[in-house]
């Protein structure tokens, strides 16, 4: 049973509504916003004007930590402040992880209980043991137990839960029995929904956090299709947690979210950043309205009938395709990374000159994209050095302009073209221009003119040929899918149909983009729902931005949402939980500060936590932790192992660069460009 009802259209996903104080949850409500304070609970005041400051950017959800019992006694105090400041309409969400009296505290002032379930009554220290059927029962049991209390307060008291599910607090019950992965993610949920609905208790919302957009991605929409199983319809939480700050903290969450929302699911979101939190909600914003822009209901349009493209939506595998070599060491093909092509600017000369004096060792513009207007363009084309060629020829450039113009064009150019559905002569001939003269074809295809063009592009070579989106012409027809994620799923499925192991590059133009505003921020989004999107389901060889004028930026975005989607690794890797009221020292300084230090060990991922929540498990990947342990001591993590405890904050940034060192994965970083 398919995740969703189509993998081409955004068709929401049918849900009960959910209500969380007056604020309504899934049905037919629009997403709903939502953020945490980060300030010590039981600093009341500081509580209630980062409470305020979040309803006033837009927030119509808070949520405060409660770690404690003491913390989830102030509660109360903060629901009346927040209240008489005039956001009685606002619901408060207590955030809850270890302590099961905390909850039962905390469900008495606030709307609704988030729970962890690999934390709430369970146990995490990455012990390695057996269990048999009869001592899993047994611990479900006690979870039951654990559990039914809140649950029959929540709804005795009219109270919403969330079932928060994060990767890296799965319990060591679940790792046992199902491993790191989003089926434990999604079993460790379900236990903790079916001693709910033993209740008679619906009120619930859920969530299946990671900082990795891949498992998270893949957790949800397992989620979706067990639910659907059991004729389960609640609502769903987004988040991609730890994300970081700053424009990698964007691309991580808008990937993560925008690829489910766009597939109609997700009710409402968090955009976690290690950043102030008023700065979260005009990207949350952004992200909803732009799958909102997208929604079809899911009855009364064609569109919504069930349709799937083949991909397995639950196990992430790189399309297989065949290898190409576009010029001076770059390769295109299944073991290689996707390729980044830059569109240049209306004076090449000067794009390449802007490009070189950039010095981009680590993230070069392997394919300069030029338009090709008139054939006097084809010739007057400057050396492009280290690059390869991308032309993006113009319906006046005819064969026979290419013909006169071949041999100023290296080997390993791309010629990119659109092609229409009575093209299939004009594409049988380009084609075989391209293998004659080692170049290569790159396709541009609407999804509805494949059928008629299938048959020509089965019979020509794919050792020369990409296959891309047609950015120009709106869908031939109505049915055509309604946004370009859809669309190159709907191309990739095309290609699969005949056989084809054609490259897919992925162009992000004026003609990809959802509704929204022309500011960096909206482009991206739209880079990070696309080609994040498409490299999170094993599609994609080829990247260009098109949409960013700035060729140098054009350039690290692509490359930023490679290292977001986990296709292409380019820099130091982070992950960086948001600030919340369990934090033990200031993330964004630190953050900025480790980053500072660390930032040129390209491939090196390193972890910084505010403390042990999620800290061990949401790193456990991670080459090297840095972790709050108590209030101005760290702990030091080599994976998900501490390797030394309670360091002085003073001392723990010179002692984490001393162990990088120790395992050989540090190297000094180059002199600064001037």
């Amino acid at each position: 049973m398919s995740y969703c009802a189509s993998r081409f259209h955004t068709v929401r996903r049918p849900t009960v509504e959910v209500k969380v104080g007056s604020v309504g949850i899934g049905g037919s409500n629009p997403i709903r916003i939502q953020s945490m304070t980060t300030s010590d609970t039981q600093d009341v005041a500081a509580t209630v004007r980062q409470s305020v400051a979040l309803a006033e950017a837009g927030c119509e959800i808070v949520r405060i930590t409660a770690p404690n019992v003491a913390a989830a006694r102030c509660l109360r105090e903060i629901r009346a402040q927040f209240t008489t400041a005039g956001f009685g309409h606002i619901p408060l969400v207590a955030d809850i992880h270890f302590l099961p009296s905390a909850a039962m505290e905390a469900v008495e002032h606030v709307e609704k209980v988030r729970v962890n379930p690999g934390n709430y009554a369970d146990k995490k220290k990455f012990a390695v043991r057996e269990y048999s059927d009869a001592d899993y029962d047994a611990e479900l049991q006690r979870l039951h137990d654990s559990f039914s209390p809140l649950v029959r307060r929540a709804r005795d008291l009219g109270r919403a839960l969330r079932i928060g599910t994060n990767h890296g607090s799965l319990s060591d019950r679940i790792m046992n029995r199902y491993g790191d992965t989003p089926l434990g993610m999604v079993e460790s949920a379900l236990e903790f929904l079916r001693i709910a609905e033993a209740h008679g208790y619906r009120q619930l919302i859920l969530s299946m956090k990671s900082s990795n957009p891949k498992v998270m991605i893949q957790a949800y929409r397992l989620l979706v299709q067990r639910m659907s199983q059991e004729n389960m319809r609640y609502p769903l939480h987004l988040g991609v947690t730890e994300a970081g700050d700053g424009e990698d903290g964007r691309i991580k969450g808008a990937i993560g979210i925008g690829s489910l929302l766009l597939d109609g699911l997700g009710d409402t979101i968090r955009v976690s950043l290690t950043e102030d939190s008023v700065y979260e909600i005009p990207v949350a914003r952004a992200i909803a309205d732009k799958a909102m822009a997208l929604w079809i209901p899911d009855a009364g349009d064609p569109r919504a009938e069930r349709s799937e493209d083949g991909i397995d939506p639950y196990h992430f595998a790189r399309r297989e395709t065949t290898t190409l070599h576009l010029g001076p060491g770059v390769t295109v093909g299944p073991e290689q990374p996707p390729r980044v092509i830059v569109r240049a600017g209306a004076d090449v000369a000067a794009t390449l000159a802007q490009l070189a004096a950039g010095k981009l060792k680590d993230t070069p513009a392997e394919v300069i994209l030029v338009q090709i207007g008139a054939p006097g363009d084809l010739v007057r084309l400057p050396s492009p050095g280290t690059s390869s060629y991308a032309l993006e020829l113009a319906p006046a450039i005819a064969l026979a302009d290419l013909k006169a113009a071949a041999a100023h064009l290296p080997p390993g150019t791309i010629l990119a073209r659109e092609f229409g559905p009575s093209d299939a002569a004009s594409l049988a001939s380009f084609a075989q221009f391209a293998l004659e003269h080692q170049f290569l074809l790159a396709a541009a295809l609407a999804p509805a003119d494949f059928p008629p063009l299938a048959s020509t592009l089965q019979q020509q070579r794919d050792d020369r040929l990409l296959v891309t989106l047609s950015a120009v012409r709106p869908p031939a027809s109505a049915m055509g899918p309604s946004h370009a994620l859809g669309a190159y799923r709907q191309l990739a499925a095309g290609l699969r149909s005949i056989g084809s192991r054609a490259p897919l590059w992925i162009r992000n133009t004026p003609g990809t983009a959802i509704r929204g505003d022309n500011t960096f921020l909206s482009r991206l989004l739209d880079a990070s729902f696309l080609t994040g999107g498409l490299l999170c389901d094993g599609l994609g060889d080829l990247v260009s931005i098109e949409t960013e004028p700035d060729p140098a930026r054009a350039t690290r975005l692509a490359y930023n949402v490679l290292q977001g989607a986990g296709a292409r690794i380019s820099k130091t890797e982070f992950v960086a939980c948001p600030s919340c009221g369990r934090t033990l020292f200031d993330l964004q300084t630190t953050t900025q500060r480790i980053r500072a230090q660390t930032g040129h060990l390209i491939g090196v991922k390193i972890a910084i936590m505010g403390c042990i929540v999620n800290g061990p498990g949401e790193m456990a990947d991670a080459d090297f932790g840095y972790v709050g342990g108590a209030p101005g001591k760290i702990n030091l993590y080599v994976g998900k192992n501490c390797v030394q405890y309670n360091l002085p904050q003073a001392e723990a940034d010179a002692r984490l660069v001393a162990l990088i060192k120790e395992h050989g994965k540090w190297f000094d970083p180059a002199p600064a460009h001037a």
